[in-house]
């Protein structure tokens, strides 16, 4: 879907043509002499559009508007939060005839978070998802123009929301893939085309180089599985080579049947979405290509499967990792910390600014948080800072949990350096522990996106998060360099 920011007033707006109009009424509208003012006063005179956000108005053929279906919504104060569920009720009230071309319009001049959010809420409610499908039904919108008097304000912001809207849906495109439609190996090929974009760059490395570097833990996860393990290596070159890189890695466990502690076989299919932390670390990708902000970003994905075969790792076992540290697995379904571990080792030689890590890695933070914030983990206060800042400003919300050495006494062993799990207690803050362990040579977070990466039920899909953090943390981080 394309986008596309004009400066229209109201009377304008009325000679814009379009298949749906909505119109983002604030509860201190002011109308003036025009036919939609005078129109939108009425309704509002009628009681039928009120201060409550999310109230919508349906037409059809008005003759204010030339546009077949006209929406009045209110939008209440015309806060970002407002905004987004207004414009999700308005396209999902009308979805089965939104045609090719919606406009969006405020009438008032608009706020740039508003905007933000009225672009993600578009977007959101118009995605479709089509792989796999005999017979598709693709987004029928082709085009959605936001509308303001005050464009100039919100220009930047707009086209900053557009370029995340390419990353989030990438990262859904290939969380949402079942895992025979994204293996490991079709994950490095989804990266690889990404170095067609301007200052991108891509390597994947297979079993031979990842075996050469020593990731034995990686290794130790994949060799349960027939598909061949991918190491994906990600570059986006927007700043001088002096200039230390800000690393993502993501967690990139295509299918989890849980090894040898199997999971229960109600939800499994989900276990498709455990790689929506490389997901969001793609998607991230094709937002910094559109924006081309003055940053260095390197993006690690430790892609593998965790089955069940003759060779695989068994609890008990013990594994040397990248960094030398040995691990004792005591439950092979605590593996995305063993990827990960040895992806933050590998992160050292890039002498990072700071390394954020993006996984779904714990049903603990699922309990802890639900599925409206991310837990975020920092060993740096200023990074922890930023990320929960750029979190608030993206609507992309996430919660800083601890990280008290404490924490860590449930990962002793006798039989290894440390061990993959501790008690059932506070298990997303002692996978993080674990995790920290790899992570002391530079700043480091920890996003555990369990419970936001993808809703369940009759909305089952992946959420696009948290794309909208890191892409507003990455473009603050640039423009303060």
């Amino acid at each position: 879907m394309n986008f596309e920011l004009k400066p229209l007033t109201l009377v304008g707006l009325a000679n814009e043509k379009c298949d749906v109009l909505v119109l983002l009424v604030q509860q201190d509208f002011k109308p003036g002499k025009d036919e939609l003012s005078v129109l939108v006063a009425a309704t509002v005179k009628a009681g039928d559009l009120g201060a409550k956000p999310g109230q919508v108005v349906s037409l059809y053929r008005a003759s204010q508007a030339n546009a077949s279906r006209l929406l009045l919504v209110g939008v209440g104060e015309g806060k970002a939060k407002q905004v987004r569920s207004a414009v999700q009720a308005a396209l999902g009230s009308v979805k089965a005839s939104l045609g090719k071309k919606v406009v969006l319009a405020f009438a008032s001049a608009a706020q740039e978070d508003a905007v933000r959010a009225a672009v993600l809420a578009a977007a959101d409610a118009t995605y479709s998802y089509t792989h796999a499908k005999s017979k598709p039904e693709p987004r029928t919108v082709q085009k959605c123009l936001v509308a303001a008097s005050n464009v100039t304000e919100v220009s930047v912001t707009f086209d900053r929301a557009v370029a995340t809207v390419l990353g989030m849906e990438l990262a859904k495109e290939w969380a949402n893939r079942p895992a025979n439609h994204a293996t490991p190996t079709l994950l490095g090929q989804a990266a690889q085309a990404l170095a067609k974009l301007p200052k991108v760059s891509c390597e994947v490395l297979g079993p031979k180089e990842v075996a050469k570097l020593g990731m034995g833990s990686f290794m130790a996860v994949a060799q349960g599985s027939d598909e061949p393990l991918r190491f994906i290596v990600l570059r986006y070159d927007g700043a001088a080579k002096t200039k230390a890189p800000t690393v993502l890695v993501g967690k990139g466990i295509t299918f989890d049947s849980g090894g040898i502690s199997i999971k229960p076989a109600a939800e499994m299919d989900e276990m498709k979405f455990d790689m929506s932390g490389a997901a969001s670390v793609l998607g991230v990708f094709r937002a910094l290509a559109q924006i081309k902000p003055a940053i260095n970003v390197v993006g690690l994905i430790p892609a593998c499967e965790n089955l069940i075969n003759g060779r695989a790792v068994k609890p008990g076992d013990v594994v040397t990792s990248m960094s030398g540290q040995t691990i004792e697995i005591l439950n092979t379904d605590a593996e995305g910390r063993l990827v990960l571990c040895d992806a933050l080792s590998y992160a050292e030689r890039f002498k990072p600014a700071a390394v954020v890590d993006i996984a779904t890695l714990t049903g603990a933070c699922v309990v802890a948080l639900g599925g409206v914030r991310s837990g975020l983990f920092s060993s740096d206060d200023a990074l922890g800072e930023a990320l929960l800042t750029a979190g608030e400003r993206s609507a992309d919300l996430a919660w800083r949990m601890p990280l008290d050495d404490d924490y860590a006494d449930g990962l002793k062993t006798n039989f290894a350096d440390v061990a993959n799990v501790a008690g059932r207690m506070g298990g997303a803050i002692t996978a993080a522990k674990f995790l920290q362990r790899f992570a002391g040579k530079y700043p480091w977070a920890h996003l555990d996106i369990a419970g936001t990466a993808w809703k369940s039920g009759a909305a089952k899909g992946a959420t696009g998060r948290p794309v909208g953090l890191l892409v507003e943390y990455l473009v603050a981080q640039a423009a303060n360099k």
